[in-house]
């Protein structure tokens, strides 16, 4: 098995609708970003563990001889449905050298890899030396998902080099995916890591980054869309921090206080999310230009209705108003307060069009990428089928 090589991709996710609304149990439906991070896992054979983070400036090294006796923590017989304790995570903690209470991207990488690491590899009782260097197209703390697309790529890698699945890439074949059992032991381990970043996710995340396409959310219970259309986005970060836990606090201040006039604008964002999921997969059968402006008035019709319930912000309104000039819609995703907002391309949008939204949105200091949503999940790749700035990082480092 040594020098043995595996490549993966996992998508981040955006919220098409039913941000906020989806808290007091209405419905959301969250899309995969085909904005990826990619991981590269190859086997060694000199006792070391090695990860490389070079979007956050991260390269840590250890001797499997040095992991071993954290094995303790991890018995093989331990239940996979169990989450991670706080024992665990406080002992990786101080493994890694961490001060307490540490926080920073780099801290929680670091933690998540070595319990996903050290879980997955106590099912067969040897630690293997490895190479693992994880690049992403994905922001940081942007409300992107990238801690779930880390996670997922983490799991579906660390499950494969370890035996626990098999790795579906096949001769001849650029890329593939697991079955769907598979997928289920991907997306809970991945889950396992989000526990382990976010103490207590809702699995949104990463069930977009195993499953890609798209799926409804409702009061705890996920439902991935059957079938759903990649449609093209211009996704905007105004670069305005928010707090996602004071935004949520607001909206619940505001409901108590105003039920009668709060409740009904709620209820009218789950039925947008409903009416969407009904386009999409209306489209995802017969794809017809006829749905573009439906879905236009559903992303203006939320926008305003995010605004009245006061998660909004300037820097989002601008970004509605610098598009709308090009003739385009747009929304905020995520938390709001700041943070991202999506603008729908419809397939005939001019390349022209598409290049002016993007230098005025330059000019008013936000960053804006062209991409699509209702993109793949997790997959498998080879050399070949990898994107060329993920080539040069790969083989650069």
């Amino acid at each position: 098995m040594l020098n043995k090589t595996w490549v993966v991709s996992a998508p981040g996710k955006v919220i098409l609708h039913g941000e906020h609304a989806v808290v007091h149990g209405k419905v959301a439906l969250a899309v995969a970003l085909n904005l990826r991070t990619f991981l590269r896992m190859t086997l060694r054979d000199d006792g070391k563990v090695q990860m490389q983070l070079p979007n956050i400036g991260t390269r840590l090294c250890w001797q499997t001889s040095e992991l071993r006796p954290l094995l303790a923590a991890f018995p093989a017989d331990r239940p996979e449905s169990q989450a991670p304790s706080p024992e665990q995570v406080e002992k990786l903690k101080a493994f890694a050298g961490l001060a307490d209470g540490a926080a920073g991207v780099h801290s929680i990488a670091t933690v998540a890899f070595l319990y996903l690491y050290l879980s997955i590899a106590s099912k067969g009782g040897v630690l293997p030396s490895m190479d693992v260097l994880v690049w992403s197209e994905l922001p940081t703390g942007a409300g992107l998902g990238s801690s779930a697309a880390y996670s997922v790529c983490l799991a579906g890698a660390l499950l494969s080099g370890c035996g626990v699945i098999a790795y579906p890439l096949r001769e001849g074949q650029s890329l593939a995916r697991w079955t769907e059992e598979e997928l289920d032991v991907i997306n809970s381990w991945a889950f396992r890591g989000e526990q382990v970043i976010h103490g207590n996710p809702s699995g949104v995340d990463n069930a977009v980054g195993t499953w890609g396409g798209a799926l409804r959310y409702q009061s705890g219970k996920i439902t991935p869309l059957k079938k759903v259309p990649m449609l093209r986005i211009l996704l905007t970060n105004t670069k305005v921090p928010r707090s996602t836990k004071i935004l949520v606090a607001g909206v619940k201040d505001k409901l108590l206080k105003f039920p009668a006039i709060m409740e009904p604008v709620l209820t009218s964002i789950d039925a947008i999310s409903q009416e969407c999921e009904g386009v999409l997969e209306a489209m995802a059968e017969r794809p017809s230009q006829e749905h573009y402006p439906v879905l236009e008035e559903l992303m203006d019709i939320n926008q305003h209705h995010l605004n009245v319930i006061g998660v909004g912000h300037s820097s989002l309104d601008r970004v509605c108003q610098v598009t709308a000039t090009h003739g385009l819609h747009s929304k905020l995703t995520g938390a709001g307060g700041g943070g991202c907002a999506i603008t729908l391309l419809r397939p005939d949008t001019a390349p022209s069009v598409v290049a002016a939204a993007i230098q005025d949105l330059g000019t008013c200091g936000f960053e804006c990428w062209e991409t699509d949503i209702g993109a793949p999940g997790i997959r498998a790749h080879s050399p070949p089928s990898l994107k060329a700035e993920v080539l040069k990082v790969f083989s650069g480092m």
